[in-house]
């Protein structure tokens, strides 16, 4: 459920830079993949693909990256749009970035580098510290070492705090620990996911996101679910999550918007992604992360922020497609 809130400035967002659907050439819209998140990017990627053709784009859909490179081998793709989710099989932790940097194909969204620091919450961490952003206080959970420290990294967070598997979206194997007791079931749960782990403090507040399209934040979503928290079943399954937008008015949300673009930036992303934010209950902002490939499903965020900006969905996948072209390109054929 989308419920309005007081209006704001809208964004600065620029003029379509391509006039012409053939401009873009035939384009591959990769979907699917191998990664946990393999159903969320299906849908996804059939709402993408329903939205280019609409506009009268030459779009087709691909399943996984495999089938993206066979056939952009054969030259059957000008481009890439690309709404895989996750690692490992997805598309938004470098792989498949630099597999089409090697093949000189273009393809929307963030590079090497912005998909990977951005898939990699601790390293995501690291450079926002560096960079003088403010993000919780962590403790990362190595694999390679023999032991997990885990009750000692709780006995430095304090509790309560988030556990999570560090290289995962889409809320996977993510649980708030509230009591000591239940920290072994957390990490139990984490580590059925390959990668590191991440203890998070807990912060306790609203939970909001900000898109970032073009270099431009469009407006704040404040996410209120019906139960404790954002989890899966809130962002994918229930129809009783509710999402105001914009989530914060006049100063709050010009720092939420600024902070959004500085955090993405700092990570070396670029096109268009999503950063989530939590604001505890003294107005701070605190980082959690950048996804890179946001979801376009029914539920999904980017879609709602771009329609509160007056970007129909449609628009949104057509501004998207424009990120893989050179950023001095303005094409009107």
């Amino acid at each position: 459920m989308v419920t309005p809130a007081l209006a704001t400035s809208a964004p600065a967002i620029g003029a379509l830079r391509v006039a012409e659907p053939a401009a873009f050439g035939r384009v591959a819209v990769v979907m699917g993949g191998q990664s946990t998140e393999r159903e969320v990017s299906l849908d996804s990627g059939r709402n993408v693909l329903a939205a280019l053709l609409a506009r009268g784009v030459d779009a087709h859909a691909v399943d996984g990256i495999p089938a993206l490179l066979d056939a952009l081998r054969a030259g059957h793709y000008a481009r890439v749009f690309n709404i895989l989710h996750g690692q490992r099989g997805g598309g938004e932790d470098g792989v498949l970035q630099g597999a089409l940097e090697s093949l000189h194909v273009p393809y929307t969204g963030s590079g090497v580098l912005g998909s990977a620091l951005s898939m990699d919450k601790v390293r995501s961490k690291q450079v926002w510290i560096a960079e003088g952003l403010p993000t919780p206080r962590f403790a990362a959970l190595r694999r390679a070492r023999r032991a997990l420290d885990v009750h000692g990294a709780v006995a430095r967070l304090g509790l309560p705090v988030i556990v999570k598997p560090a290289c995962e979206g889409s809320s996977v194997g993510v649980t708030r620990v509230l009591r000591e007791a239940d920290l072994d079931a957390a990490i139990a749960l984490a580590t059925r996911y390959p990668g590191d782990l991440l203890m998070e403090e807990l912060i306790e507040g609203d939970e909001l996101t900000v898109a970032v399209l073009g270099g431009v934040a469009l407006p704040s979503i404040r996410i209120v679910p019906r139960g404790d928290f954002y989890d899966y079943h809130a962002k994918y399954q229930a129809d009783d999550t509710q999402y105001l937008c914009p989530g914060l008015e006049g100063q709050a949300e010009a720092d939420i918007a600024a902070l959004a673009v500085a955090a993405f930036d700092a990570l070396g992303c670029a096109g268009w992604g999503r950063v989530d934010i939590m604001r505890d209950r003294q107005g701070r902002n605190f980082l959690l992360e950048v996804n890179t490939a946001p979801g376009m499903t029914s539920h999904s965020l980017v879609p709602k922020a771009a329609a509160q900006a007056g970007i129909g969905f449609e628009e949104l996948c057509w501004r998207v497609l424009e990120t893989s072209l050179p950023q001095t390109a303005q094409v009107h054929t």
